[in-house]
């Protein structure tokens, strides 16, 4: 597969800098850390942003209520929020604050650019409002609410002159939309959601608030401030230059960003689909502006079987996430959450017994065991060094079955696991493309179970080495045949390493340290990139391949198995 040539662009949403970073933060920004990382490595010019979302009346109030002005009370959260990310290993390539210059000027300017051309005018509301969400809520919505906000508490009627945006124009062009690009919105059941409701009719949103003062003010009119949903969506642009690239280039933004517009996916939580999936792409389309290749909407975690709640003292915060990386590593905590997470439509449950059994299963018993099993025999039995792989012929490795029989063909294993993975970053099947490497360790395994190649050393042993006899010459063909097994285990290990590295960059990292094997530019520097495409590394026994007299160790333990019956980190 050649080398993907266009480029790849991910968001995180960006955070509201009135909450405290927590599991819902933590995870939407692995996953798209995951997803840059397999972009990276496929050989794609990759772009990852996150930040977060700094205006508001809740952060107004939290800032009065301490004594702060609000940019204080936002500085000091937003630089929490960019130090939880990095603790987390989240390679973003840029942090976006609603509060810069270089996006406060393109949100004053894309609305003012509206208001020209009459998709933004100015109205009243009457009506309800969802205070935690800063959402307006229509009649029958709040009716089938049962006059609740999204976090169950009671609706405020609200009576405010806004500036209003013409959504109810775009219904038609919003449908033919979807109907054009049917992979715009996933999980599907969630599309489906999102174009009945659109079905259904649109109602002009407000886009402006004279409640509080503290937003982005209204060029034209400042006692108005621009509303959440027009202030934070355009991050996506704004941190790319646009869309107004004279002003992005007067606060410094490159212009070779504007290539990564439009994006490939904004991954969100999905209680923000509608703002995302309908309200966005309108607004695109009034700015002139490609739309969003996908939003990918993902579900929510509860926490041991139950929703999570502050009051019942499950609630999975940054603290009780740092105590699961001191105990089991931040990859073991990445592999937990990006395999077992909340990706499709149903919640997903973080539970200690849960996050145990998968350590041991994947991580312990799987890649750590299978490349300290590898590692230990070249160790043992070829002084520390990858052999010749000697001749042995094909059907030497066979796994017999009730069935009949299937080869070992590593080559393939390994080029259709390449493949899977690289597809399901195209389709944002995610946690699926992150298995795939340890379908490969898996393989690896059954191949060692199935060849034991412990047994073929002692019998290599009790043959000895007489040149010449019979023993000698059976011993030598037990030679070749053990090599040949180790060769093929530890370069498909090498090529699993490559699809596992995106989940577990760290102990990726350690691996090919210990294995002399490490595809980046620098392994001191892995944002110094890759030394070629996954497609030419991940060839089974190509140029990038481990090479005959490599030292390979065994090392430490990438994974030390996980004690259950520990009380779980953090309480």
């Amino acid at each position: 597969m050649a080398p993907h040539a266009r480029t790849f662009s991910i968001t995180t949403p960006i955070y509201y800098v009135n909450d405290r970073p927590h599991i819902g933060h933590v995870y939407t920004t692995t996953v798209c850390d995951a997803a840059a990382r397999l972009a990276r490595l496929s050989g794609r010019d990759t772009f990852f942003l996150t930040g977060t979302d700094e205006h508001g009346v809740k952060v107004e109030k939290s800032a009065r209520a301490k004594g702060l002005e609000p940019i204080a009370l936002a500085d000091a959260n937003a630089a929490e929020f960019e130090g939880a990310m990095r603790s987390v290993g989240a390679s973003f390539d840029d942090f976006i604050r609603t509060t810069q210059p270089r996006h406060t000027a393109q949100v004053q300017a894309a609305f003012e650019r509206l208001i020209a051309t009459g998709d933004i005018y100015l109205g009243h509301y009457e009506g309800w409002y969802d205070e935690g969400q800063e959402e307006y809520v229509t009649e029958t919505n709040a009716k089938d609410r049962g006059y609740k906000a999204f976090n169950g508490q009671p609706l405020v009627k609200a009576r405010e002159e806004n500036y209003y945006f013409r959504l109810s124009a775009f219904q038609e062009r919003l449908l033919a939309f979807f109907d054009a690009h049917p992979g715009f919105v996933r999980p599907e059941a969630r599309f489906n959601e999102i174009k009945g409701r659109v079905r259904e009719g649109l109602q002009d949103v407000p886009f402006s608030r004279t409640t509080f003062s503290w937003g982005i003010p209204v060029s034209s009119n400042p006692k108005h401030v621009v509303y959440v949903w027009m202030d934070a969506l355009l991050n996506y642009c704004s941190a790319l230059g646009l869309p107004d690239a004279k002003i992005g280039a007067a606060n410094g933004v490159p212009a070779e960003r504007a290539k990564f517009w439009p994006a490939d996916v904004h991954v969100i939580g999905k209680e923000i689909l509608w703002f995302h999936a309908a309200i966005w792409p309108a607004v695109l389309m009034a700015l002139e502006m490609p739309t969003p290749r996908r939003v990918y909407a993902h579900s929510f975690w509860i926490s041991e079987g139950q929703k999570m709640s502050k009051t019942l003292g499950n609630f999975i915060d940054l603290e009780t996430l740092r105590a699961y990386v001191d105990r089991y590593s931040l990859d073991g905590l990445r592999w937990y959450l990006l395999t077992q997470g909340p990706l499709r439509e149903t919640d997903a449950d973080f539970s200690y017994a849960k996050f145990v059994e998968v350590f041991n299963a994947d991580l312990a018993n799987g890649i750590g065991n299978c490349a300290s099993r590898v590692g230990n025999m070249i160790e043992k039995y070829f002084d520390g060094k990858l052999p010749d792989e000697g001749v042995a012929a094909q059907e030497d490795w066979v796994r017999f079955t009730p069935e009949g029989h299937t080869a070992f063909n590593f080559a393939e294993i390994c080029s259709d696991a390449v493949a899977a993975a690289e597809a399901g970053l195209d389709a944002f099947t995610l946690d699926t493309a992150l298995v795939q490497g340890m379908g490969i360790v898996s393989q690896v395994d059954l191949f060692i179970n199935h060849t034991r190649p412990f047994s073929i050393a002692k019998e290599i042993e009790k043959l000895g080495t007489a040149g010449g006899t019979e023993e000698g010459v059976e011993a030598d063909r037990l030679r070749r045949q053990l090599a040949h097994v180790l060769v093929l285990c530890a370069e498909s290990l090498r090529i699993a390493s490559l699809l596992l590295w995106p989940a577990l960059p760290s102990k990726m990292a350690e691996l090919w340290k210990l294995w002399n094997c490490s595809p980046l530019k620098s392994a001191d520097n892995p944002s110094a990139g890759f030394i070629a495409p996954l497609s030419e590394l991940a060839v089974f026994g190509g140029e990038h391949g481990l090479k005959p007299g490599q030292a390979i160790s065994k090392g430490e333990a990438l994974f030390m198995r996980a004690d259950g019956k520990l009380a779980p980190p953090g309480r």
